[in-house]
């Protein structure tokens, strides 16, 4: 049965996942492809005037199947894998982008291509259709299209082989992060530690059919070790070995694939006639330069690193104060900033987890996002989904129309990455008049419930949730004609800020009192503990730009030069963080080996652009704010000019109608109580 390259037979057209088995993949992928190919033809071989409608709209339809396809399996692969996805992920990678190839440098189809753009002037396009002429366009000449033969040869080499390192680089970080596991037997080794936590540990040794605590390098377990633990030794060893994953001079090494991956993309940049990578990327963003990026983050610098070190030494008075700490180390430092902010602000995250349950949470976003664009979300026991922990919803609009459909991942598992993100399994488009709506879908690695407690989020973990939940609606609300124009297909430098705008809404009291109750007394959440979220929401914020600046630093270290005179990845860092240090480095550790955003996400050349979102974000949330933030107005403003519009436009004219003027840091410099 061929059950990925047929037409779905389900609810909503949603992903059959109990009907796929691992063996359809590759068969299904080589069939998709071909199928793909065929669309292709038809257009090449079209015999009638290259048009809009014939060439530049029919590529952006072909394909449909492949992409859904495409779409399920790696999604899977990071959320639900096992050994046999990954082989299959090698397998398929370099088909992928050998076909991505075939395309790209299809001379007949470029040529069809170029006789639709060189006419743009006169085919009275709107501005949806103008976007998308010009990024098919782009997608020719920034990939090779122009070049000789032999060149094009050598742009196949190197994208085939860049596919193969960026899947391995990711397999390599998730093995070392399932490799490594702390076992404790003696109750004392736990002090400091959360019940919550402990029980957790507890119930995950009693999985392994072991005595005592597990723990591991997954966030729910390694976050509350390394803040809470007393033991100094034990946090230590924790804190190396999450920092040398990749870097361990054992099969799962990725310090050569790490410089194989920078140069190869030098390589490819260059070869279009790029300076350097970065050069080649920020042509398709908001920064347009590598040089508005170091700009930017000078900037910024400039105003939070004397905050940084005024905070550092503030840090480090008050180890020497309560532990004789003479120097403070890398994993002193979540545990003394919490130890610091509850003496500031008597405010303790395992005060605040009662008040989060995860269920209680969701409702509440979605009750946000309800309130604000007038969706609503019920669970559908209809759909089909990959794995028991996830939960399934229809969305709908206020007559009762489908808007999307939407997954929520929540718990961590051996075959889920860390981390989380937001994704989709459908894309939402028009075609011959019919709208058809997305499926999207979050992942993240929350704490699990346990025999006696839900799943009690931290206040970060609030905030998580909310960031992940606004990158959803950014899919769920798209109203776009094309599918690679709609949701969150815009500029790499524009898609944090409906997720990072969203985070608002968790440090606002009216929000609040949607969702955090008490989970077994359900007393809502006490205003002054409110007024402490708020008011410690600035809390070494200086520390926290730095460190953020600092990821952007090196990856820009990494892509904004010619790569090939690196041959120590360790001395490289410490070179890109020496203007932003403030700990005494370890020498066993090193970021890039396990930097998966830049290595393995898409990031790369773009790890600014979180900093650069935070901009864009605090000046659209003060708009909410002066209007009310639940404002109909403002929200229907946001809706119909940032969260439905996709990449129809360049986003800064679509920031512009929405806000009248362009960002401005202040706001955000302002939040930060950086001025």
């Amino acid at each position: 049965m061929k059950v990925l390259t047929s037409k779905f037979t389900t609810k909503y057209d949603t992903a059959p996942f109990s009907k796929i088995e691992n063996k359809d993949y590759l068969p299904a992928f080589k069939e998709g492809i071909e199928m793909a190919k065929a669309e292709i033809d038809a257009i090449v071989q079209n015999t009638d005037a290259p048009t809009f409608e014939n060439t530049i709209e029919a590529l952006d339809y072909s394909g449909d199947t492949l992409d859904r396809i495409s779409n399920i399996f790696f999604n899977l692969n990071s959320a639900e894998t096992n050994d046999e996805i990954q082989k299959i992920a090698q397998d398929v990678s370099p088909l992928l982008s050998e076909f991505g190839n075939d395309i790209r440098l299809n001379a007949d189809l470029f040529a069809k291509v170029k006789a639709v753009y060189d006419q743009k002037e006169k085919l009275n396009l709107n501005p949806e259709q103008t976007t998308l002429l010009d990024k098919k366009y782009k997608s020719f000449s920034r990939n090779g299209a122009n070049l000789p033969e032999d060149k094009k040869k050598q742009l196949r080499e190197i994208d085939k082989e860049l596919s193969t390192l960026s899947l391995k680089f990711g397999e390599n970080v998730l093995a070392e992060t399932n490799n490594y596991q702390l076992h404790l037997t003696d109750e004392k080794d736990l002090k400091g530690l959360p019940e919550g936590t402990i029980e957790a540990a507890r119930s995950l040794a009693k999985s392994k059919e072991l005595e005592g605590w597990f723990f591991t390098l997954d966030f729910p377990s390694y976050i509350p070790f390394v803040t809470y633990a007393d033991n100094r030794e034990l946090r230590k060893e924790i804190a190396i070995a999450a920092g040398k994953k990749g870097f361990q001079n054992n099969e799962f090494d990725n310090q050569k694939n790490v410089l194989r991956i920078a140069q190869l993309r030098f390589d490819r940049a260059q070869l279009l006639g790029y300076a350097t990578h970065a050069h080649f990327v920020l042509e398709e963003r908001m920064a347009e330069s590598p040089e508005k990026v170091k700009e930017f983050s000078k900037n910024l610098l400039e105003k939070a690193k004397p905050a940084a070190l005024k905070e550092f030494a503030e840090l480090t008075a008050f180890a020497k104060k309560l532990d004789g700490i003479e120097q403070l180390e890398k994993w002193d430092g979540a545990y003394y900033s919490e130890k610091l902010k509850q003496e500031l602000f008597n405010l303790d995250d395992e005060k605040l987890k009662p008040y989060f349950q995860l269920e209680k949470v969701l409702d509440g976003a979605f009750t946000v996002a309800q309130k604000l664009y007038g969706i609503s979300f019920e669970e559908s026991f209809e759909i089909d989904k990959y794995h028991d922990e996830v939960t399934t919803y229809e969305v709908k609009d206020i007559d009762d129309n489908l808007v999307a459909v939407f997954y929520a991942d929540f718990f961590p598992r051996k075959g889920k990455r860390n981390g989380a993100w937001m994704t989709s399994y459908k894309s939402q488009y028009i075609k011959d008049g019919k709208n058809e709506r997305p499926h999207i879908s979050i992942v993240c690695n929350f704490t699990k419930p346990t025999e006696t407690k839900p799943s009690l989020l931290t206040f970060n973990e609030v905030t998580t949730l909310f960031h992940e939940f606004g990158h959803a609606l950014h899919g769920i609300l798209a109203n776009s004609t094309y599918p690679s124009l709609s949701g969150t297909s815009v500029y790499w430098d524009f898609v944090e800020l409906p997720s990072q705008i969203m985070e608002n809404w968790c440090y606002e009291s009216e929000a609040l009192a949607l969702f955090a109750y008490h989970y077994q007394t359900d007393e809502m959440i006490p205003m002054e503990l409110v007024q402490k979220i708020k008011e410690s929401s600035n809390f070494q914020e200086g520390i926290a730009t730095m460190r953020q600046l600092s990821f952007g630093m090196l990856d820009m270290g990494w892509h904004a030069q010619d790569p090939s005179n690196i041959t120590d990845i360790k001395t490289f860092e410490t070179e890109q963080f020496a203007d932003t240090k403030l700990y005494p480095d370890v020498k066993e550790n090193a970021m890039s080996t396990s930097f998966s955003h830049i290595f393995q996400g898409g990031y790369s050349s773009g790890y600014y652009s979180y900093k650069w979102a935070e901009v864009l974000d605090a000046d659209a949330f003060e708009y909410f704010q002066e209007k009310g933030i639940f404002n109909k107005e403002v929200a229907d403003n946001f809706k119909d000019n940032i969260l439905s519009k996709g990449g129809t436009e360049h986003p800064m004219i679509l920031y512009k109608r929405f806000r009248g003027h362009e960002p401005s840091p202040d706001a955000l410099l302002k939040r930060a109580g950086l001025i």
